[in-house]
């Protein structure tokens, strides 16, 4: 009988962080060609497809970790990864909802450019997980985490610029400020957790080198 093949973790950590990159590009696509709010339904369905194959590895990932006798990093990290990982995929699904949800009707140039950004940060994070399974060799492994921290930050500073605008410039309209208001902290939030899941990988190095 043959043996039975090792799931590999790195494996799916790479699938969900290619999976990121192309929810993320949906997002971009979704905001650039933006006609009306009810055609954004079926952004919603390609998001939720993304966002279910995630689901789908992560289960994967938690059913064998559970049983697995020695795993290659500790069970624990395992499991906060793959969480982190599924938090940036329900974080970009949420956006793309909530466009719909709150039935906006045009897409302001800072919205135009967190998509971007998002989808810049998770271009940066998939290259980072691509070299994660030789970080103990990597040479290039930590810079390709600092990238991810920049991203982060200019998010950060897109952020305060984008909310300050719509406070001033914008704000004649209370209900667009109300709406983009959220939106924009739904986007900087996708920033966010696509750090939390560097730092994962960071806490893994420190713990394994």
């Amino acid at each position: 009988m043959a043996k039975k093949k090792k799931f590999d973790y790195f494996d799916a950590f790479e699938k969900l962080s290619e999976l990121t990159v192309n929810e993320a590009s949906l997002l971009v696509e979704t905001v650039e060609n933006f006609t009306t709010s009810e055609a954004l339904v079926e952004s919603i369905d390609r998001s939720h497809v993304f966002e279910h194959a995630g689901d789908d590895i992560n289960h994967e990932v938690y059913k064998t970790v559970a049983v697995d006798f020695m795993p290659p990093i500790d069970r624990e990290d395992i499991i906060n990864l793959a969480h982190a990982m599924d938090n940036v995929l329900d974080n970009i699904e949420d956006v793309i909802q909530h466009l719909y949800m709150y039935n906006v009707d045009a897409i302001p140039e800072d919205a135009i450019l967190f998509a971007k950004l998002i989808k810049k940060s998770c271009e940066s994070l998939d290259k980072a997980m691509e070299d994660f399974r030789n970080f103990r060799k990597s040479k290039k492994f930590q810079q390709l985490i600092v990238d991810v921290n920049t991203n982060e930050e200019e998010g950060d500073q897109l952020y305060v610029a984008a909310m300050r605008r719509l406070h001033t410039i914008e704000r004649e309209d209370p209900v667009h400020v109300l709406v983009w208001s959220r939106m924009y902290t739904d986007m900087e939030k996708c920033c966010d957790t696509c750090e939390h899941v560097a730092d994962a990988m960071s806490t893994i190095v420190l713990k394994n080198v």
